[in-house]
């Protein structure tokens, strides 16, 4: 396996070898045909390159509602928790 990281790869050695043995398997399997690391190497480098940043900013537009969502209870949490602070020092008033 190369030691070179492209900028498009973006994957851990670990990820990238089990995602190169998931390729050589799906054509043993799938299309009845033999393929080596290389060939399966090159693949994966393919599809990383062609797709990885469509794939890579898609999971970012899925996200954004969940992190729009996060960011408004946590500072609705801040001003509840800032009202109950000013709450605490305003001084009470006795009849």
């Amino acid at each position: 396996m190369s030691t070179l990281k492209r900028a498009w790869d973006f994957l851990s050695d670990e990820q990238r070898r089990t995602v190169i043995d998931e390729i050589i398997g799906y054509f043993a399997t799938e299309k009845n045909e033999t393929i080596g690391v290389v060939a399966a190497e090159n693949i994966l480098d393919f599809f990383l390159q062609s797709a990885g940043n469509a794939i890579y900013n898609k999971a970012l537009d899925d996200i954004k509602p969940f992190l729009a969502s996060e960011l408004e209870s946590t500072l609705l949490n801040i001003d509840i928790s800032l009202r109950k602070a000013e709450m605490k020092k305003t001084p009470k008033k006795t009849a």
